[in-house]
Parts: C-alpha cells; sequence; structure tokens
C-alpha cells in the first residue's frame, strides 16, 4: 500500500511537472497548496527528492523548486523508490534490499514469494514506465 508520505511526494512533483519549465522556481508555500500537501511535511520530502537529484532549489526571496530533469525523464517508480524504498512487498524478491523471509523452508519452491515477484515485476513494469509527463497528461485528459 501507498503511504501518504509517497502520496504527498507524487502529488508535488506533479504540480511541479505541471508548471512552466521557463517560470522561476515555484515556492514551497505554493506547491503546498497547489498539490494539497501539509508544509511541515512538504519540507522534507522535498530535501529527499532534491538530495536525490530529482529537484533544483532556489534560495532567497525569488527561491523555490524546479524539477532537475524533463518531466518525461522522470518515472512515478523512481519517485517512490526514494520516499519507500523498494516496490516490493517481501523482502525476498526486492532487487534491491533482498533478505530471506525468516520462516520460509525453500525460498526456490515458495508460492508467496513467487506469486510476489510477479507483483513486483508488473508494479515495477508501470510505475517505471509512467512518467510525470505521462500521468499529467493523462490528468488533463480526465478533465
Amino acid at each position: 500500500m501507498l503511504t501518504q508520505r509517497s502520496r504527498y511526494a507524487l502529488r508535488a512533483m506533479l504540480f511541479l511537472a505541471a508548471q512552466p519549465p521557463s517560470v522561476a522556481p515555484t515556492p514551497m508555500h505554493r506547491i503546498a497548496t497547489g498539490a494539497n500537501v501539509p508544509r511541515k511535511f512538504l519540507e522534507l520530502i522535498l530535501a529527499d527528492l532534491r538530495e536525490a537529484g530529482f529537484l533544483l532549489s532556489t534560495r532567497g526571496k525569488a527561491g523555490g523548486y524546479r524539477l532537475a530533469r524533463p518531466s518525461h525523464l522522470i518515472s512515478l517508480g523512481e519517485i517512490i523508490r526514494v520516499i519507500e524504498g523498494p516496490l516490493a512487498l517481501v523482502p525476498c524478491v526486492s532487487r534491491t534490499a533482498y533478505r530471506p523471509c525468516n520462516d520460509c523452508k525453500d525460498e526456490a519452491a515458495c508460492a508467496i514469494r513467487i506469486a510476489m515477484a510477479r507483483v513486483r515485476d508488473e508494479t515495477a513494469r508501470i510505475l517505471d514506465g509512467t512518467s510525470l509527463a505521462d500521468a499529467t497528461a493523462e490528468e488533463l485528459a480526465a478533465a
């Protein structure tokens, strides 16, 4: 299940993706209002996203945030991994944080592991195949 923190991160990034690239950086209070994210959570989330290389920040009176890359080059999967960590629902199928389950007798034959690997693969395929540009275009088409 997607945490509230991930939903906030996605909403903030989608809001920034919808901003014209040629305008000044977007102030945090405007992102908080436009993306409907509490400011105290937004500060921490934007710091994580900036540290991961998705955002550029500018200090000062005209400061704010903007995407570090074009919106078609940032996937929803990348954002979720920065905020949540691996997409896998169980650690034994994680590609980046693998660890065996403590109570599993035979990992190779485990039906849960086999099913969760398929879930991980399809989830990654969809999220990694959906960019911020794709998501904002779908949002506009639905409106």
